[in-house]
């Protein structure tokens, strides 16, 4: 069962990043969930470099609320505003594969809140 999960999440992962792509105006906004943490990354695809990046495992989230829904939402909040300090307003949102629902919309949200434009 695991290996048909990763597979048909690996297939839809590859027909998203054919279509989108990062550029440094509008830079990429990949999100990656394990079981315990989320790991969200602004990506310029013209160069291959990473601008921004964040996870649920930084301190000062960690520390904050218990629910891993939350924590997702304060790590897209966290992302917006190390994007506003790095001149970002834009993104293209790569969910990465995943549904878009729980810590993925959670971590999308967040990113709203904290001022950036999907």
């Amino acid at each position: 069962m695991a290996k048909t999960k990763v597979y048909r999440r690996n297939k839809i992962r590859a027909r998203i990043r054919g279509v989108i792509s990062g550029t440094a105006e509008r830079p990429r906004l990949s999100v990656y969930r394990s079981n315990k943490e989320i790991y969200a990354q602004l990506i310029d695809d013209s160069k291959g470099v990473t601008l921004v990046a964040t996870s649920s495992k930084e301190k000062s989230i960690n520390d904050v609320v218990d629910t891993k829904v939350a924590k997702a939402g304060l790590v897209g909040k966290k992302l917006a505003e190390l994007a506003k300090t790095a001149g970002i307003e834009s993104v293209v949102f790569d969910r990465g594969g995943y549904l878009y629902h729980g810590r993925v919309k959670s971590l999308a949200d967040g990113a709203r809140e904290g001022g950036l434009l999907f």
